[in-house]
């Protein structure tokens, strides 16, 4: 019995040891289920890189698909996917792809790309148009309050917020 115990676990220790590292609880806001990239998919499949281009969201392919830090992003093709990979951080939506009037207030709400802001190239998403309507009353003070929570919530899993 105790044989099977210490072999059960030298095989938990194994696998946790080759396991690749997982990212902090809710720091991405992203679909159910895996994409055929391994990982789940975030930004509603919207190309980013198109997305902060035009001020409009594209919906990308999995064809052209790239992985950061454990979520899946779709292009619509291989120059906005070879954009991406080489500088992620001026494409990622702003708040972990999660609404940004949301994060102002504490909380991590769905970021629909149908509700969205591109300011000094950023992406800012939103849960839907009411919510929308009150970030554009105070774009600046939202925006503000946000990044200062997101600091705080970012690992905060959803339901504990």
């Amino acid at each position: 019995m105790i044989k099977n115990l210490v072999v059960a676990a030298a095989v938990m220790a194994g696998i946790a040891l080759t396991a690749p590292a997982a990212m902090a609880a809710d720091e991405n806001n992203v679909s159910i289920g895996i994409t055929a990239a391994g990982a789940p998919l975030g930004l509603h499949g919207v190309d980013p890189v198109e997305f902060i281009a035009s001020a409009n969201p594209v919906e990308g392919s999995a064809a052209f698909a790239s992985v950061h830090d454990g979520v899946a992003y779709y292009f619509t093709n291989e120059t906005n996917l070879k954009a991406f990979e080489a500088e992620p951080a001026a494409y990622l939506p702003q708040n972990g792809g999660f609404c940004t009037y949301g994060v102002s207030v504490g909380k991590k709400f769905d970021g629909d790309p149908e509700y969205h802001a591109v300011i000094n190239d950023k992406l800012y998403v939103f849960l839907n148009r009411e919510i929308y309507d009150a970030f554009d009353k105070d774009r600046s003070g939202t925006i503000a309050k946000a990044a200062a929570n997101w600091k705080d919530i970012r690992s905060t899993p959803v339901g504990d917020l």
